[in-house]
C-alpha cells in the first residue's frame, strides 16, 4: 500500500513538473512575440526552430530585423528572467526549508543587501563601463554577507561549534540593518550617480545578453542538483535536531551546503537583475499547497513555477503597460499583499 502511495505522488509530482514545464515554455515563446515591435506567433516559432535546426526554410520568408529582434533582444531577456525566477525559488525553498520558517525568503541572511552594497561601491567608482564589474561586486558583496552571517551564528557550546536557525536569523537581521545604512550612505555621497544606484536597486532585466543567460543557467543547474542531492536531508531536518542526527543527517554539513547553495543562487541572481522580492518568499509556499512539505517535488515543481511568475511579471512591465517600470517594483507591489496575507493566516489558529 505504502508502495503504491509512493507511485501515485511521483506521478502526479511528474504530471506537475510537465504542465508547469509546457506552460513556460508557452509563455517564453508568448512573451517573444509580444513587445514594441510586433512579431506574430507563428513567426517566434519558426525563428526558434531555425536557431535550433538550422534549416533556412522556416525563415525565408521573415526579414532579418525580426529575426534579430527575437534572438538577440527578447530570448536574451527573457531567458533570464525565467532563470532568476527560477533560481530564487529554489534559494527560497532551501531557505524556508533550513530555518523551518515558510515566511523565509533567499534575503532572510541580508544576501540582497551584501550584494546591494557591492553594486553600489562599483558604480561609484564608476566602473559600469567594464560590464562585468557591477555583477562581479554585486556577487562579492552577496557571498562576502554570507560568510559573515555564518561567522556571527556560529556559536561554541559544550556540544562545539553549532548553527541554529534563531543565530542565523539574528545575525543576518544584524548584517543587512548594517549593509543598509552603508547603502544609504553611499547614495548619499554618490551625487549625479545616485540615479543609477537607485534604478539598479529597483531591479531589471533590461539590456541582457546571451552572457547573462549561459551565467545564470549553470549556477542553477548546480545549484538545483545540490539541492536534490540533499532534499532527503533536508525532510529529515524539520523533525529536529535528535531525530535528524538519530537518522544519520550531519546537521552542520547539510545546514552549511544548502545555505551555501541559496546564497549563491540568490547572488548570482541579484548581481544579474538587482534587488527582485518575494519571488523566494511565496512560489515555494505556495507550491507547498500543492505538492506537500516534501522537498524533493517543492524544489523541481517551484524551480519552475518561480521561472514562470517572474517572466509572466517581466512581459507584463515590458510588453503590457505604457511605460516600463522596473521588475522589483512590480513583484513588490503584488508580493507585499499576498505576503501579509500569508503572515496573517499563518497567525491564525
Amino acid at each position: 500500500m505504502n508502495i503504491k502511495v509512493k507511485a501515485i505522488a511521483k506521478k502526479r509530482t511528474g504530471t506537475l513538473v510537465t504542465l508547469f514545464s509546457f506552460s513556460l515554455i508557452l509563455m517564453i515563446l508568448i512573451s517573444s512575440a509580444m513587445g514594441y515591435v510586433d512579431i506574430s506567433f507563428i513567426k517566434v516559432c519558426k525563428i526558434v526552430l531555425w536557431k535550433i535546426t538550422h534549416n533556412i526554410g522556416f525563415v525565408s520568408d521573415i526579414p532579418e530585423k525580426l529575426r534579430v529582434i527575437v534572438l538577440e533582444v527578447r530570448l536574451p531577456r527573457i531567458l533570464t528572467c525565467s532563470l532568476v525566477g527560477g533560481a530564487l525559488a529554489v534559494s527560497g525553498a532551501l531557505f524556508q526549508g533550513i530555518l523551518l520558517n515558510p515566511l523565509a525568503d533567499p534575503y532572510t541572511l541580508g544576501i540582497s543587501a551584501g550584494a546591494a552594497f557591492g553594486a553600489c561601491i562599483a558604480i561609484i567608482l564608476n566602473l559600469g563601463l567594464f560590464l562585468v564589474s557591477i555583477p562581479l561586486f554585486a556577487f562579492a558583496g552577496a557571498i562576502s554577507t554570507l560568510f559573515l552571517v555564518l561567522f556571527l551564528s556560529n556559536s561554541n557550546g559544550k556540544q562545539g561549534h553549532t548553527l541554529s536557525s534563531n543565530n542565523l536569523i539574528l545575525s543576518g537581521i544584524i548584517i543587512g540593518a548594517i549593509l543598509s545604512a552603508g547603502i544609504s550612505f553611499l547614495k548619499y555621497i554618490a551625487d549625479e550617480q545616485v540615479s543609477v544606484i537607485i534604478f539598479w536597486l529597483m531591479g531589471s532585466f533590461a539590456s541582457k545578453t546571451w552572457l547573462d543567460v549561459i551565467l545564470v543557467s549553470g549556477f542553477l543547474i548546480i545549484g538545483f542538483f545540490i539541492s536534490i542531492i540533499f532534499a532527503r536531508d533536508l525532510n529529515l531536518l524539520s523533525l529536529g535536531d535528535k531525530s535528524a542526527s538519530s537518522l544519520g543527517v550531519d546537521i552542520k554539513k547539510v545546514t552549511i551546503i544548502l545555505l551555501s547553495t541559496g546564497s549563491f543562487l540568490a547572488a548570482i541572481s541579484v548581481s544579474v537583475s538587482g534587488i527582485i522580492g518575494f519571488v523566494g518568499l511565496l512560489v515555494p509556499h505556495m507550491v507547498r499547497l500543492i505538492t506537500g512539505p516534501d522537498n524533493l517535488k517543492v524544489i523541481p515543481v517551484s524551480m519552475i513555477a518561480g521561472a514562470l511568475l517572474l517572466l509572466f511579471a517581466d512581459t507584463i512591465t515590458r510588453a503590457v503597460l505604457v511605460h516600463e517600470i522596473p521588475i522589483g517594483v512590480l513583484t513588490a507591489l503584488v508580493g507585499g499583499p499576498v505576503f501579509c496575507w500569508i503572515f496573517k493566516k499563518s497567525h491564525v489558529k
